[in-house]
């Protein structure tokens, strides 16, 4: 076998940032080749990435940017399975490098940076993935903002209204990052769901045990209350002032939501 010095093992460590014995034998297994054990290193951490992808990424970090004369915004989830790895300076500097990119390029250059996410998935022994990248032009009259949820920031969002000021864009985003709705507006929700709810509801004991007269206008409430405020944004109560909904606090203001995405790494 093959004699290694520690130098060398030092010097491929430095390269990769593999373990010792890692690296020490894949000195060995190449003959003390240091590019051919970098290639080995390469594959094996690949192998191993590929292996650690069914793994729960509850953690890491959301970041969004806002371009500074406001053209466009950017979101891009960095999901790890633990605290530790999301507050590595390794894992810290591939989600700036996969927020820039898709910042510069748009969402889908971030596959570019495949190969990277593996290896440093090799590296932290984490499964590292890169979660629901979005980028948005602003429109006429658009306003883009973003908001990621300290201290963790494992839950971001990133809002474009029509009208409507940075402040009140930011507000939007706040809203939408603690009440996580699914649709900007009623009109939004396939038709065929809102009749799924309604069926379930007229089917419920609650309800069959009303008079039959009454129970349609029950239902109808019910919708209202239990669907449309929990999942249409417009009809949810303002987390900033419960006495009205998103919707009125919008209309105050002349705005409207154009478009918003919502990253949460815990679910």
């Amino acid at each position: 076998m093959t004699a290694i010095s520690a130098t060398l093992v030092k010097e491929l460590r430095e390269m990769t940032g593999a373990g010792i014995m890692d690296a020490k034998r894949a000195l060995q297994d190449t003959g003390g080749d240091v590019d051919a054990a970098k290639k080995l290193l390469r594959e094996k951490g690949m192998a191993s990435a590929d292996k650690r992808a069914g793994r729960a990424t509850a953690e890491g970090k959301v970041g969004y940017r806002i371009h500074e004369d406001g053209s466009h915004g950017t979101i891009v989830g960095i999901g790890c399975e633990t605290e530790p790895v999301s507050n590595n300076a390794d894992f810290l500097a591939f989600a700036k490098k996969v927020l820039e990119l898709v910042d510069a390029e748009g969402v889908g250059a971030e596959a570019k940076l495949d190969d990277e996410r593996k290896e440093l998935t090799a590296k932290l022994g984490e499964n590292i993935q890169i979660v629901s990248p979005a980028r948005f032009e602003r429109i006429d009259t658009g306003t883009l903002e973003g908001y990621a949820h300290p201290p963790a920031n494992k839950l971001g969002v990133l809002v474009q209204l029509r009208g409507g000021s940075p402040s009140l864009a930011r507000k939007v985003a706040m809203h939408i990052a603690a009440s996580a709705p699914q649709y900007i507006a009623r009109e939004d929700v396939p038709a065929e769901l809102a009749t799924a709810e309604r069926e379930i509801y007229l089917a419920s004991d609650e309800v069959q045990s009303k008079p039959e007269q009454a129970r349609e206008k029950i239902v109808e409430g019910m919708v209202n209350k239990r669907f449309f405020a929990a999942q249409v944004l417009a009809e949810q109560p303002w987390i900033h002032d419960t006495a009205q909904t998103v919707g009125q606090a919008l209309e105050a203001e002349g705005a409207q939501v154009a478009e918003f995405e919502r990253i949460s790494l815990s679910g």
